[in-house]
């Protein structure tokens, strides 16, 4: 059941310890080397998990390695925050298997984008706990800013964005708590344990190399489900590398997302620079956010 007053954690200060984990995808020594020697920059201690570089196909390596690690930092006291190394596929065989008792006990933050959304909607939903949709180590060189704003919001030192406003956006002011994360992944979730909660709150969205008519199919998902019936907000962040048949789907993704939802009354946005695209600005899921869209530019402040 969803909690209706979300757990805000305390944010991290120098000295505390950041564990990482690959509860997903497979990752390298090369891979995430800089990526540790960025995050004692800021001050922090790095604890990696002990099967972190394991490889099983595709997979950091067996189903059992990936939740032991987890497991572990979700349990270590030590252990304040948890960030992905990276995303992939592979965390909707993990989550099933997490004790989270423990980190109930001792929250902390859990980080990460993409496949990762598999945590932020099953954390949110049976704890209310908040968590960080944000950039992960494996993409720290790819954007400076998204991941200077990750280490500003670990540290408490983000409260609002203000980015453009969109052709297609609708206009707007409200209040909710911030939920969502990858579309596709949110889909594969429907009528599991971690399917998402979105009633009275604002629903983020973004997604990647999917065929416009499966956007489609999956936004109607959504509507069918009444998933965009109570909405306080809709976040759209980056749809990137889209793809079409030989014969056209005949509007763009975020054509079929405003169709989706034209029936309503909530502010939208689009273009928010989170998710997959060139900019990955981080999100605090689970917190209450203001949304406020006006013709020349929108507001998202926590």
């Amino acid at each position: 059941m969803t909690k209706s007053n979300p757990i805000v954690l305390p944010y991290l200060k120098s000295g505390d310890c950041i564990g990482i984990v690959a509860p997903a995808r497979k990752i390298s020594v090369d891979e995430l080397s800089s990526a540790i020697s960025l995050l004692e920059s800021w001050g922090l201690k790095v604890k990696v998990g002990k099967n972190i570089y394991a490889t099983l196909n595709q997979f950091a390596g067996t189903d059992k390695e990936r939740t032991a690690d987890m497991q572990q930092m979700l349990d270590n006291t030590e252990v304040k925050a948890i960030i992905a190394a990276r995303g992939g596929y592979g965390s909707v065989w993990v989550i099933d298997k997490l004790d989270f008792t423990k980190f109930c006990q001792n929250p902390k933050w859990v980080a990460g984008f993409s496949d990762i959304t598999v945590f932020h909607s099953h954390i949110q939903k049976h704890f209310g706990i908040e968590t960080l949709h944000s950039t992960m180590p494996i993409n720290f060189s790819k954007d400076s800013e998204s991941t200077e704003l990750l280490r500003k919001a670990l540290f408490g030192e983000l409260k609002e964005y203000n980015v453009d406003a969109q052709p297609l956006n609708r206009n707007g002011k409200s209040n909710g708590i911030l939920c969502g994360g990858n579309l596709s992944v949110l889909y594969s979730l429907a009528a599991t344990p971690s399917d998402i909660d979105t009633s009275g709150k604002i629903l983020f969205l973004e997604d990647l190399d999917e065929y416009l008519y499966h956007i489609d199919r999956m936004m109607m998902q959504l509507k069918r489900s009444g998933k965009l019936d109570n909405l306080k907000g809709l976040v759209i962040g980056s749809f990137s590398e889209m793809k079409d048949n030989i014969i056209p789907f005949g509007k763009t993704a975020e054509q079929i997302i405003l169709d989706a939802v034209e029936e309503y009354n909530y502010p939208v946005c689009f273009g928010f620079p989170a998710g997959h695209g060139a900019k990955n600005f981080p999100l605090y899921m689970g917190r209450n956010a203001e949304l406020s869209v006006y013709a020349e530019k929108v507001s998202l402040a926590f």
